[in-house]
């Protein structure tokens, strides 16, 4: 593992990033907030879903450097008493889990149609372009609000894991169009290269072909659009749980939380909303930072 660490930091990728400050300053927000996502049972100090261990007495307080805050609730707490600090990473779990499983499923769709699109072209790039022209004559967040408020009002009383479901196939709707085309404008230039002729006279099938051969050399742009899209889930996901169609009340996001803080916004307790936006706007600003330098390390021209 750490043969393989130093191998990398040697690279022409590693020795980018080791001289890029910026892309080490997100690299460290990212893995902060990623960290506290991940490991919030264990990392938060409390648990802010536990209902058992709320106090309505607790309700609104202000941060823990107010006079009348206290030490026990570092940022705060909310209208119901949670702490605000835990309620962040439990929220930022969520985001971040809807947010990378959205983006891995629009990967998967969008790069299978943008292979067939481009290495079987006829009919079938027609077909599949003109969906993805429909798709974009929509604006995502409107197509990801209408099928999530659809699957919430066939499914009212569904579990979590449903609306959750609901949530992430929205999101997928709207994400996949960049994909398929992006991989489609690759395989175009790169099925006419001598290799893919040659594979193709020695009578290798053409799954094959595009799985083993075209696939591999069209996944730079992908994995680069693949990380600002993360940012872009994120928020989409945080609008529609802003607009009360996303997260369910019982597992909040950061979306959520947000919303909820923003009716307490005027009344003063400006701490309520104003860290899960912060807290938003790190995460995404940390990885389309680094999503910025991927693009710039990978691109021959700069280097």
């Amino acid at each position: 593992m750490t043969s393989l660490l130093h191998r990398w930091l040697d690279s022409d990728v590693g020795h980018s990033f080791r001289t890029s400050p910026t892309a080490i300053v997100a690299a460290v927000i990212a893995f902060i907030c990623i960290f506290c996502a991940v490991f919030a049972p264990w990392v938060a100090p409390h648990n802010p879903f536990d209902l058992a261990t709320l106090e309505l007495s607790n309700a609104r307080l202000p941060p823990a450097w107010s006079p009348e805050g206290s030490s026990n609730f570092l940022l705060g707490t909310d209208d119901q008493g949670r702490d605000i600090l835990s309620a962040l990473m439990y929220g930022a779990r969520i985001s971040l889990a809807v947010g990378l499983a959205s983006v891995v499923l629009s990967v998967v769709i969008g790069v299978s149609f943008g292979l067939a699109a481009g290495f079987l072209g006829g009919w079938v790039d027609s077909l599949l372009m003109r969906l993805c022209d429909v798709m974009l004559s929509f604006p995502a967040i409107l197509v990801a609000l209408l099928i999530a408020g659809v699957g919430r009002a066939l499914f009212p009383n569904a579990h979590e894991a449903l609306a959750f479901g609901v949530l992430i196939i929205s999101i997928t709707l709207t994400g996949w169009v960049q994909y398929a085309r992006t991989v489609r404008g690759s395989t175009l230039v790169e099925r006419n290269k001598e290799y893919v002729q040659a594979a193709r006279v020695t009578g290798v099938a053409p799954l094959r072909i595009m799985r083993s051969h075209v696939l591999p050399n069209v996944m730079g742009p992908v994995l680069v659009l693949a990380t600002i899209q993360v940012a872009t889930a994120i928020i989409t996901e945080a609008t529609l749980s802003f607009l009360g169609v996303g997260a369910p009340p019982t597992s909040p996001s950061l979306g959520t939380l947000i919303r909820v803080g923003n009716d307490y916004l005027f009344s003063g307790e400006w701490w309520i909303t104003i860290f899960p936006g912060a807290m938003l706007v790190l995460i995404a600003l940390s990885v389309n930072l680094l999503g910025d330098w991927l693009r710039d390390a990978l691109n021959p021209r700069l280097r």
